[in-house]
């Protein structure tokens, strides 16, 4: 295989396959019901805001 072979499947299938690899990143994150999953991740961290996390025992 050469360059020129190489650089024709790099621009015409690879192009596609990334194309549609992107495509399918934005319909997966914008999906309908993910909002509720998206803000459960999100305010995580606050969980034990009010209180401090349990030490873990010692043995």
């Amino acid at each position: 295989m050469n360059y020129h072979i190489l650089r024709e499947f790099a621009d015409s299938w690879v192009l596609l396959a990334m194309f549609v690899f992107f495509v399918a990143v934005i319909v997966w994150v914008f999906r309908p019901g993910s909002r509720k999953d998206y803000q459960d991740v999100s305010t995580s961290i606050f969980r034990n805001e009010d209180t401090p996390a349990e030490k873990e025992a010692r043995t």
